[in-house]
């Protein structure tokens, strides 16, 4: 997984979060597949097409927070995650 303070775009725009699609409980094997880039200030209150419930790992760039919702419209219960 890339490091907090590492996380840019392919052109050196900071990133806020980026969550994978695939995890392992060994280390060296998480933040694979596919992923979803989170950009600062962004609010989404909805998942993109094919991402409901589908994350399995995320980081967190540092200076940033990731606000998720159990459900759609930012409804249920919430989790919140930092670097």
């Amino acid at each position: 997984c890339p490091q907090p303070s590492e996380l840019r775009t392919a052109n050196g725009s900071r990133l806020c979060a980026l969550l994978y699609a695939d995890a392992s409980v060994y280390y060296d094997q998480c933040c694979g597949g596919n992923s979803l880039a989170v950009a600062p200030g962004e609010d989404a209150p909805y998942m993109p097409s094919g991402w409901a419930a589908r994350a399995s790992s995320l980081v967190v760039g540092t200076r940033c927070e990731l606000s998720v919702w159990s459900r759609g419209g930012k409804e249920g219960s919430t989790k919140r995650f930092s670097a």
